[in-house]
């Protein structure tokens, strides 16, 4: 592995059990709220499909396609996350196959063996873009589908300040337009810096075309009246309706 590569993958087992606390079994509330609705709406129907989570992490999402009948095989660089993932569904009686692997290579799996890939909240922590959307599209059938969520490169929260009244100031101590390592402070029950690679969203667009795949679908998601219900305050909502936390593209293998 690269220095670099090396570094991530430390850094993730080094918060994999706290990261399990984050996000459970059913997501952060960044994701109940927000994004998971529309990454359900472009991944749809996904009984009996082999899918791909890239990047599962401890493995919520894992566990939920699994739970609505798709194949699913997972892999994540930290070799603890898995380990907790593994556990979580061999616990809950779920066959997935789950794999320690790098998203940039994939050198576990076979190529043109996927029907879909998912991958939630990974491509701003991958250091090389280019080689994991290649590794994406290698492995994917021809016409499936990868749907890819990540947080917003132009609005990074972690950055944002937050003035009377609840508007968001977002600042940048360089160039927007620059690639860069970067390292935010730890946050909630967090206690390391969090490593994490801002590249400007057109360096997406053109990564995921480059690679082979046509943008079929893109959102900015943000709550709907249908999750609501899910909020604990007012401000939440507010905060969902408002501050644009991520994005989602749906990409096509033509």
């Amino acid at each position: 592995m690269s220095d670099r590569i090396e570094e991530v993958r430390e850094f993730w087992n080094s918060v994999a059990d706290d990261w399990d606390i984050q996000v459970g079994d059913d997501g952060d509330s960044n994701r109940r709220l927000n994004s998971d609705p529309v990454l359900w709406n472009f991944v749809g129907d996904v009984r009996d499909l082999r899918i791909l989570d890239a990047g599962c992490g401890t493995g919520y999402l894992s566990r939920k396609l699994a739970s609505q009948g798709a194949i699913v095989t997972a892999i994540d660089l930290s070799d603890k996350m898995i380990e907790i993932a593994r556990e979580k569904a061999n616990s809950s009686g779920q066959n997935i196959d789950f794999h320690v692997d790098n998203c940039e290579t994939m050198d576990s799996l076979e190529d043109n063996f996927f029907d879909a890939i998912v991958s939630n909240y990974v491509l701003m922590d991958v250091p090389n873009l280019e080689n994991a959307t290649r590794a994406f599209n290698r492995v994917l059938k021809v016409n499936g589908n990868a749907i890819v969520v990540f947080s917003h490169p132009c609005f990074p929260q972690s950055r944002a300040i937050i003035i009377e009244g609840g508007e968001s100031l977002y600042r940048w101590s360089f160039s927007y337009f620059e690639r860069q390592k970067c390292v935010d402070p730890p946050w909630k029950h967090f206690t390391s810096n969090f490593i994490w690679f801002h590249r400007p969203l057109s360096d997406y667009w053109k990564a995921f075309r480059n690679a082979g795949f046509e943008i079929t679908d893109f959102e900015e998601p943000r709550i709907t009246e249908q999750q609501f219900h899910l909020a604990e305050t007012e401000q939440q909502i507010k905060n969902c309706q408002t501050r644009p936390y991520s994005v989602a593209f749906k990409l096509k293998k033509v």
